[in-house]
């Protein structure tokens, strides 16, 4: 399977399960798509979450449907990714059915990577975990191998990466400066090149903004002037 990046801005996610699966995959997507949720009961996450106002909402319905209901459910939301994430493999097997005859992304949580080998089809996902330092943002998986992995990694990865949104944005601005100075390409990639690998800039940013973007200035143009 292949990585990718998907905005779900403006789009509905559907969430068939209210337990602790289905709780944390809403809460995954909840920042940026309306989730609704789909359940005869719901965890206190799911509650906290509902009750909450960050991002465009998480609308819980007590329901318990069958293998036709989960159709109409989905044909009503209209969403742009189905989540089986329920106790019942033959409602999440519905849940896969309707979102691939609608040609809608489809993450069932029972089923790993492995399981499906063979048979998995191209809208069929997996929901990696992530680590994120805004504009940075990492995706892990184990291919549903060893979630316990993932989160070990995944917290491993959260120490590495501490300040790399910072260091992204410094550095994206100074590209674009240093290409309004019309600086050649070659010269303008080995400069940055050089800041973000740059012990001084990554220590500078950790005191603030505007040590890092001195200690980088001090960088480029030791690359500038030879």
């Amino acid at each position: 399977m292949i990585p990718l990046y998907h905005d779900f801005t403006g789009e509905a996610v559907l969430v068939f399960g209210g337990g602790g699966v289905g709780s944390r995959k809403a809460a995954r997507f909840a920042a940026e798509a309306r989730v609704v949720v789909v359940s005869p009961a719901f965890d206190e996450r799911l509650r906290d979450l509902a009750a909450g106002g960050d991002g465009p909402g998480v609308e819980l319905v007590r329901a318990a449907p069958d293998a036709d209901a989960v159709r109409e459910w989905v044909a009503r939301v209209g969403p742009a990714l189905v989540v089986a994430a329920t106790d019942d493999a033959a409602i999440n097997a519905a849940a896969e059915a309707a979102a691939l005859d609608a040609d809608l992304l489809v993450n069932r949580t029972d089923v790993s990577a492995a399981d499906h080998s063979g048979g998995r089809g191209a809208r069929s996902v997996v929901v990696p975990a992530t680590v994120t330092d805004d504009p940075v943002r990492v995706a892990l998986s184990t291919g549903g191998a060893s979630p316990a992995l993932a989160k070990a990694l995944r917290e491993r990865i959260e120490a590495d990466i501490e300040g790399a949104g910072a260091m992204a944005e410094l550095s994206g601005r100074l590209r674009e400066e240093l290409k309004d100075r019309g600086v050649p390409p070659e010269k303008r990639r080995a400069a940055i090149r050089r800041v973000v690998r740059s012990a001084g800039v990554w220590k500078g940013l950790q005191k603030g903004d505007t040590y890092g973007e001195k200690e980088a200035y001090s960088v480029i143009e030791e690359v500038l002037n030879r």
